[in-house]
C-alpha cells in the first residue's frame, strides 16, 4: 500500500480523497493554487504546497508544477481526481518514468478512450453496440453530407477530442450541415486544439444511462450497476440517480455485460464509466468511456454500501477485486449544488459565502469543500457541493430529498437550490418520464 498521496486537484473531490487515504492510514499532500489557500482540502490534508496563481493552466494543470510538488513531499502516488489532468496520458506517463503510481488506467488506456474514434472503433471490436456513424472523421463538408444522408437526418457533428458539450451540433437537415459543421469545427479547435469532427446519428429522446466499472490489474473487470444522468442543461449534468427509473432487470443485465466487454476491451484497471445513449425503445448505445473517478460517484456508493475512491486506491496498489458485480438495494438521488443564479440563465455567481448551513439526517449526504466564510472563486467550475440523499424508495428517496433542499441554507452567493426544489415537485420527474431534453422546456421563472 502507498505511503503518501499527492491530490492533484481542489474543491470537494480532493476533500474526499483526503478523508479516505486517512482511514487507510495514506499520509496525503494537497496542492492549491493562492485562489484556493483557504480551501478545506488544503486545511485537512498533512501536507500543502502552492503550486501557482489562479489561472489552472499555471496551477492544477501543469505538469512541471506538481512533479515538483510530488518529488519535495516524496509522494509515491498520485490521485487525479475528476477533470484537470485526471484524464491526461502525458501526465499518467510521466508519473510512470518518476516511478510514481498514477492512481487511474495506463496511458495507452486513456489514450484509446479520449478520442472518441478510436473508442468506438475499440467498442465495434468489442461487440459492444454503437451509434451509427462515419466511422472515423470526415474528411470536409461533401464527405459529411454524404455520411449523413446515408445514415438519415437528424445527425449529430461532434468534436472527437470534445466534452462537456464542446465542438457538437444537431443538424436536422442538409441545408442546416454547412454552418453547423463549420462552428462545431471552430469550437472544437478553440476548446482542444484538434478540430477532428465526425457525425453519429441523433438519437431521439435518449436517456444517459452509464455503468460503473471496476478493473485489477489481473484482467478482472465488473460493473457497480448504473447511473441515470438525463437531467442535463447544455451537456452538463445537474442530478444523478441509481437505479435509473427507466431501467428493467434485463436491460441492466444487458448494459453491465456491455461495459464488462468494454473494460475487458482495454484491459482496464482501474474505476471507471462506460456511457450510453439509451432511446425510448431501450436500446442502447456506447458513446464514451471515462477513465477516472466521475462526480456522480456518490450515487452509487450510496446505493451498493462500497467506497469507490478505496476501490481506486486499492486496485492502484495491486491489490485484487472481491466479489463480482453489484445491484442497487437501495435508491439515491445526487443534486449538484452550483454557485449559479437559476433565475439569469445560470449565471455563475461566485463571491463570499455569507451563512452555510447544511442538512442532516437519516440518510442525507453532503460533500462540499465550502464554508460559512469561503470565498468562491470564479476561476474554476461553479460547483460547490453535492447534496445525496438514499431511502428505500425513489418516492420516498425524492421526499428525502425535498426535506433536504429546504433546510439547505446558503447566502451570499446564488445557488442552484431553487432549481433543485422545483424539479422535485414536478410532476413528470416525479413519474420517471424525462429525457436529456427535459430541461429545454422546464420553466425556472420565479413565481
Amino acid at each position: 500500500m502507498f505511503n503518501k498521496i499527492l491530490i492533484a486537484n481542489r474543491g470537494e473531490i480532493a476533500l474526499r480523497i483526503i478523508r479516505t487515504c486517512k482511514e487507510m492510514g495514506i499520509l496525503t499532500v494537497a496542492v492549491y493554487s493562492t485562489a484556493d489557500k483557504d480551501s478545506l482540502h488544503v486545511r485537512f490534508a498533512d501536507e500543502a504546497v502552492c503550486i501557482g496563481p489562479p489561472s489552472s493552466s499555471e496551477s492544477y494543470l501543469s505538469i512541471p508544477k506538481i512533479m515538483a510538488a510530488v518529488e519535495i513531499t516524496n509522494a509515491d502516488a498520485v490521485h487525479p481526481g475528476y477533470g484537470f489532468l485526471a484524464e491526461n496520458a502525458d501526465f499518467a506517463e510521466v508519473c510512470a518514468e518518476y516511478n510514481v503510481k498514477f492512481i487511474g488506467p495506463a496511458p495507452d488506456m486513456i489514450r484509446k478512450m479520449g478520442d472518441k474514434i478510436t473508442a468506438k472503433e475499440t467498442m465495434i471490436k468489442a461487440n459492444v453496440p454503437v451509434v451509427p456513424g462515419s466511422g472515423g472523421l470526415i474528411k470536409d463538408i461533401p464527405d459529411g453530407k454524404k455520411t449523413a444522408e446515408t445514415i438519415g437526418y437528424p445527425v449529430m457533428l461532434k468534436a472527437t477530442a470534445g466534452g462537456g458539450g464542446k465542438g457538437m451540433r444537431i443538424v436536422w437537415s442538409e441545408d442546416e450541415f454547412e454552418s453547423n459543421y463549420n462552428n462545431a469545427q471552430k469550437e472544437a479547435r478553440a476548446s482542444f486544439s484538434n478540430d477532428g469532427i465526425y457525425v453519429e446519428k441523433f438519437i431521439e429522446e435518449p436517456r444517459h444511462i452509464e455503468i460503473q466499472i471496476v478493473g485489477d490489474q489481473f484482467g478482472k473487470v465488473v460493473h457497480l450497476s448504473e447511473r441515470d444522468c438525463s437531467i442535463q442543461r447544455r451537456h452538463q449534468k445537474l442530478v444523478e440517480e441509481s437505479p435509473s427509473p427507466f431501467m428493467t432487470d434485463e436491460l441492466r443485465d444487458q448494459m453491465g455485460a456491455a461495459a464488462i466487454r468494454a473494460g475487458e476491451a482495454i484491459k482496464y484497471e482501474g474505476v471507471g464509466t462506460v456511457e450510453f445513449l439509451v432511446d425510448k425503445f431501450r436500446n442502447f448505445y456506447f458513446m464514451e468511456m471515462n477513465t477516472r473517478i466521475q462526480v456522480e460517484h456518490c450515487v452509487t456508493e450510496e446505493v451498493i454500501d462500497h467506497d469507490l475512491i478505496k476501490e481506486q486506491i486499492k486496485v492502484a496498489a495491486g491489490e485484487k477485486i472481491e466479489g463480482g458485480n453489484y445491484f442497487p438495494s437501495m435508491h439515491a438521488i445526487e443534486c449538484r449544488i452550483n454557485a449559479e443564479d437559476v433565475f439569469n440563465d445560470f449565471r455563475p455567481s461566485p463571491g463570499n459565502i455569507t451563512t452555510f448551513h447544511s442538512p442532516k439526517g437519516y440518510g442525507v449526504r453532503v460533500d462540499t469543500h465550502v464554508y460559512a466564510g469561503y470565498s468562491v472563486p470564479p476561476y474554476y467550475d461553479s460547483m460547490i457541493a453535492k447534496l445525496i440523499c438514499r431511502a428505500r424508495t425513489r418516492e420516498e428517496c425524492i421526499l428525502k430529498m425535498e426535506r433536504a433542499l429546504d433546510e439547505f441554507i446558503i447566502e451570499g452567493v446564488k445557488t442552484t437550490v431553487p432549481f433543485h426544489q422545483k424539479l422535485m415537485n414536478d410532476k413528470k420527474f416525479i413519474e420517471g418520464d424525462f429525457n436529456t431534453g427535459f430541461l429545454a422546456s422546464f420553466d425556472m421563472n420565479e413565481d
